[in-house]
């Protein structure tokens, strides 16, 4: 059994015969007749009485067609969900980042992605760097935005934004009067950060360790701008993208350029390798790409 048999006995069923239902068909009766007839050889019974002068459905006619109706309608809506993802009409993107790259550049990506495709749902999961890692591998989100590096060999890695941490500190304190400063001058300065699980975390530490110093981390947070009320208050230096320091309050924090060695903070899209993206994933991807050109 198959769609052709089933549309083509719906349409004799419903036009009340073979003549009718072969105009409508543009077929050929005798063609439109060997349909039918494989179908009630297939299915083991007749669906048409043809002793009367008109053809009537038989009781197993009656319960096929009623079937037939149901399953081409299934058929019909399963070709427009199909077209309409393929159109980008509807669907979902599972997007996984940091709240950092949430706050700097999310907003409006997100929101001129929706004025494209307004039928398109965003599913947000924020969380760490190596949270969000997870996520992608595990599948519970199509896209990541991580820092790098990652493991490549387990994610297919597209470029977002390239720049350096910068180091804040109170408008009071001795480093504020200086426009750059040298990592190795730091390391017994106290030091506020965002916590294990973000990369930031990581990569501060990585390059206190080259150093030879374990860094005196006095106070953790997950909230960015908590960190900025800490340094403002004078516990403390932190590090954060360049980006972010221009939202903070220059009157008072102040931000001075890293050098000796920088510390970068690389941001990419990372889709885990092999795995199949929905239309609208692959269009959001692809979205991404088109706003850091």
């Amino acid at each position: 059994m198959d769609f052709r048999q089933l549309s083509y006995f719906k349409e004799v069923a419903e036009q009340g015969g073979f003549t009718r239902a072969s105009q409508s068909l543009h077929l050929s009766q005798s063609t439109l007749s060997k349909v039918v007839k494989s179908l009630e050889e297939e299915l083991g019974v007749e669906l048409f009485d043809r002793s009367a002068r008109r053809i009537e459905l038989t009781d197993a006619g009656e319960t096929v067609l009623a079937e037939a109706r149901v399953i081409l309608a299934s058929l019909d809506h399963l070709t427009d969900s199909l077209y309409g993802l393929q159109q980008l009409k509807k669907g979902t993107v599972r997007l996984g980042m940091p709240p950092i790259i949430g706050t700097l550049y999310f907003p409006g990506i997100i929101a001129d992605f929706r004025r494209r495709y307004p039928g398109i749902n965003i599913r947000l999961t924020e969380g760490g760097s190596k949270r969000v890692e997870e996520a992608v591998q595990r599948g519970d989100v199509d896209l990541g935005l991580v820092v790098l590096p990652v493991e490549e060999e387990l994610f297919d890695i597209q470029p977002f934004l390239r720049e350096r941490l910068a180091v804040i500190a109170a408008q009071d304190s001795p480093l504020a009067g200086r426009n750059s400063v040298a990592l190795p001058e730091l390391v017994e300065e106290p030091l506020i950060v965002l916590r294990e699980g973000f990369a930031i975390y990581g990569s501060v530490r990585e390059a206190y360790e080259r150093l030879g110093h374990e860094p005196h981390i006095v106070y953790e947070s997950a909230q960015w701008d908590f960190i900025g009320e800490m340094v403002a208050e004078g516990l403390g230096i932190s590090y954060l993208p360049e980006s972010l320091c221009r939202r903070l309050d220059p009157q008072r924090i102040r931000t001075i350029r890293l050098e000796q060695p920088e510390i970068p903070y690389h941001v990419a899209v990372i889709t885990r390798k092999g795995r199949y993206l929905s239309f609208a994933a692959r269009e959001f991807l692809a979205h991404l790409g088109r706003e850091r050109e």
